[in-house]
C-alpha cells in the first residue's frame, strides 16, 4: 500500500472510531442517568436509515456525474480544455514561475482545476496526482515543497468551485426545492477562499501579484462579482432567490451547450465521446457508495445518541454569549468536518438537510460550506504522500487561512441571501 492511501485510511479510521465510540459513551450515560430505554433502539434505527438514504443518494448521483464527465471527454477531444489552458497560460506562468513555460504540467494542473470547478472532486483527484508527478520532476530536492506545488494544492485545498455539480444533486435528493438556489452564495464563498489562498500564498512566496495580467484577470473576476452582488442587494429577499437561480440555471445550461457546439465544430463524434466519458462517471458513482454509507452511518450513530446535539449547543451557548445570532451553528460540523475528510463532511451536509431541511437556513449554509473550501488535511496527505515529499513548509498554514476565508465568507452570504 502506497504511503498517500495508508494516510487516507488511517484519518478516516480514527474519525470512524469517533463517532461509533463517543455516541456509545453518550448512549451508555443516557440509559444508566436518565433512564433512557429508546436511546439504542434508536441508534439501530438510524444505521438501517443512513444505510438507505447513502444509497438512494448515490443513486442520483450516478446520473450526474455520468452527464458532466462525459461533457468533460467532449471538451478534452475537441480541445475546449487545450484552448481554456492557453487562455490562462499568461496567469499560469505568473503564478507558477518555476514551470518553464509551455510545460505540459501547466495542462496537468489545469485539468485538476476544470474538474475542481464543476464540482467532481473524485474525478480531480486522478488529475491532481498526475498534476503533482509533473511537478516533481522539476523539484531539485524531492523531499521537500517547491513554491510551485505550494501555490497548486492552496488552489486545490480553497476549493474553487464555479459549478457545484454534486451538492446540488444532493440538494436534489433531499427534497430541495431549487436545488440551484445555492449557486451563487457558494460561488461568492469559495471566490473569497480562493482569492485569500492566493494573496497569502503569494505573500509567503514573494509572487508579484500587482502584475498587469494578474490584476485584469483577478480584477475583472472581483469587478463581476462586486456588480452582482450590488445587483441583488438591491432586490427584495424574494427576489434575490428567484434571480439567483435563474442565471444559475441559465449558465450551467449554456455550459452545457458550450461543450457540445466545441465537439460538433471539431467534428467528432459527440455522442461516442460523450458515452466513453459518461462510463467513468458511473463507475466512479459507484465506488463512491461504500464510503458514504460507511460516514452516514457513523454520522447517524452519532446524532442518534445525542451526541451531535450536545456538541452543538456546547457551540450555540459559547456564540450566544458573545452576543452572535446561532443560528447557523447546526450547519458547523459540515465546515469543522471538511477540512479532514470529503466524505465525512459530505455526510455531514446530507445530515444537516435530514434533520432541518434541505431548505432550511441550515440545509443551505451546509452546502455552502460544503462546497466553499475543500479537504485540505487529506489533499496534503494525498498528494505530497504520492510523491514522497516529507517537508510541506507553507503549505498547511496558506491552506487553513484559506478555509477559514471560506467558512466566514459562507456565513456572511448565506445570511445575505436566505437570513
Amino acid at each position: 500500500m502506497s504511503n498517500y492511501a495508508y494516510l487516507q485510511i488511517m484519518v478516516l479510521n480514527y474519525i470512524w472510531i469517533a463517532f461509533f465510540g463517543i455516541a456509545f459513551l453518550t448512549a451508555i450515560i443516557k440509559l444508566v442517568l436518565a433512564g433512557d430505554l429508546n436511546v439504542f433502539p434508536s441508534l439501530i434505527d438510524s444505521t438501517f436509515a443512513s444505510s438507505k438514504t447513502a444509497f438512494e443518494i448515490s443513486l442520483g448521483l450516478t446520473g450526474v456525474l455520468s452527464l458532466w464527465m462525459g461533457l468533460m471527454k467532449i471538451g478534452e477531444r475537441s480541445g475546449l480544455v487545450a484552448k481554456l489552458a492557453r487562455w490562462l497560460s499568461p496567469l499560469f506562468v505568473k503564478l507558477f514561475p518555476e514551470i518553464p513555460t509551455g510545460h505540459p504540467v501547466i495542462g496537468s494542473i489545469f485539468m485538476n482545476l476544470s474538474a475542481n470547478m464543476l464540482g467532481l472532486d473524485n474525478a480531480a483527484t486522478p488529475l491532481g496526482l498526475k498534476a503533482m508527478e509533473g511537478l516533481q520532476e522539476l523539484n531539485p530536492r524531492k523531499d521537500t515543497a517547491t513554491n510551485s506545488m505550494i501555490m497548486f494544492l492552496v488552489l486545490n485545498t480553497s476549493g474553487l468551485t464555479l459549478i457545484p455539480v454534486s451538492i446540488m444533486v444532493y440538494r436534489a435528493q433531499m427534497g430541495a426545492t431549487q436545488p440551484t438556489d445555492v449557486f451563487l452564495p457558494l460561488l461568492l464563498a469559495t471566490l473569497a477562499s480562493t482569492l485569500t489562498g492566493l494573496i497569502v500564498t503569494g505573500i509567503y512566496q514573494r509572487i508579484n501579484l500587482l502584475n498587469r495580467t494578474v490584476i485584469t484577470v483577478l480584477g475583472s473576476l472581483c469587478l463581476c462579482v462586486t456588480c452582482l452582488v450590488w445587483g441583488l442587494s438591491r432586490l427584495e429577499r424574494d427576489a434575490v432567490n428567484v434571480w439567483s437561480t435563474s442565471i444559475a440555471n441559465i449558465v450551467l445550461f449554456l455550459i452545457i451547450i458550450a461543450f457540445i457546439f466545441s465537439g460538433v465544430r471539431r467534428r467528432i463524434n459527440v455522442y461516442e465521446t460523450f458515452i466513453e466519458g459518461a462510463k467513468d462517471g458511473f463507475s466512479t458513482a459507484v465506488r463512491i457508495i461504500p464510503y458514504l454509507v460507511a460516514m452516514l452511518v457513523a454520522i447517524g450513530v452519532f446524532r442518534a445518541s445525542g451526541a451531535m446535539d450536545l456538541l452543538i449547543d456546547a457551540i450555540s451557548n459559547a456564540i450566544d454569549s458573545m452576543g452572535f445570532d446561532t443560528e447557523f451553528v447546526g450547519a458547523l460540523p459540515t465546515a469543522l468536518m471538511k477540512p479532514l475528510s470529503g466524505s465525512g463532511s459530505r455526510g455531514m451536509m446530507v445530515d444537516a438537510m435530514a434533520t432541518y431541511g434541505a431548505d432550511s437556513f441550515v440545509g443551505r449554509l451546509s452546502s455552502i460550506f460544503q462546497g466553499s473550501t475543500d479537504t485540505t488535511f487529506y489533499i496534503l496527505a494525498v498528494y505530497f504522500g504520492s510523491v514522497g515529499v516529507r517537508h510541506t513548509r507553507h503549505a498547511v498554514t496558506c491552506g487553513l487561512i484559506a478555509d477559514a476565508a471560506g467558512i466566514l465568507a459562507a456565513i456572511g452570504v448565506a445570511y445575505f441571501f436566505f437570513g
